[in-house]
């Protein structure tokens, strides 16, 4: 087991939560899109190519791309599991159709196409060479076993569990990957989660009483049934090697 590191913490996160004493952490572990991938800039570009030809409006699209994130949460929670190609191509042309709008076959697999070559966030790979060889390090995420070890050759470090909905034949916020995670790291592992979704990540790891932590890149309002759960919240991952190297 790799050695925790010891945590002498004194200062804030965003939103004046104190940072809290010595934690050990062993393992840590992270959703992949959206927290270290920046998937709202590489599916907004795909989503806009997609609709190439159909004649909607910027405001059109701005709501259809609402339309779809709905679509999407729909269609994870149905049973039987679907892979996640077929959620995303589902997804869009459920949402094109909402607007009297039909989505061609090339185009609706844009998405899952275009996924493994969406770019980490900036902060992504200098954060992860910092806490790399102090933790255990591994990723929670909602997609196909493919896609994500296309997305892993753009991130500079190894990890030590990566736990797809593929392998679970689940989605977050169910709570598989979690108790996956936890069956391999073992019931008396220090573990953090970091995440920026608080509906996939923090709700149920805060069911599961894994301690979190919230990368809120957007500024975004706390809700507060979190505000006494998360250990905190951050900007960027960037502020998260910095605490943990205190």
């Amino acid at each position: 087991m790799l050695p925790s590191k010891h945590l002498r913490t004194k200062g804030t996160f965003h939103g004046e939560k104190k940072l809290e004493g010595d934690q050990g952490f062993q393992a840590i572990t992270f959703d992949c899109y959206g927290t270290l991938i920046d998937w709202e800039t590489g599916i907004e570009a795909a989503f806009k190519q997609s609709l190439k030809g159909l004649g909607l409006t910027q405001h059109e699209e701005s709501r259809l791309f609402d339309r779809y994130l709905e679509e999407e949460e729909r269609i994870e929670a149905q049973k039987p599991y679907k892979p996640y190609r077929k959620v995303l191509a589902e997804a869009f042309n459920s949402a094109a159709k909402s607007f009297g709008k039909t989505i061609p076959k090339e185009a609706s697999n844009l998405l899952a196409e275009q996924l493994p070559t969406w770019l980490p966030f900036p902060d992504t790979n200098p954060a992860l060479e910092r806490l790399f060889g102090n933790y255990k390090l591994g990723i929670l995420s909602n997609v196909d076993d493919d896609l994500l070890q296309g997305t892993l050759k753009q991130l500079r470090v190894p990890f030590d569990l990566v736990i797809t909905a593929e392998r679970v034949r689940s989605y977050k916020p169910g709570t598989k990957h979690f108790d996956e995670a936890r069956k391999i790291l073992g019931p008396d592992t220090s573990w953090l989660h970091v995440a920026a979704s608080l509906y996939h990540d923090i709700e149920p790891a805060t069911r599961l009483q894994i301690k979190t932590i919230w990368v809120n890149r957007k500024n975004s309002p706390m809700d507060k049934k979190y505000s006494k759960t998360l250990i905190g919240e951050l900007k960027d991952l960037t502020q998260l090697a910095d605490w943990l190297e205190k």
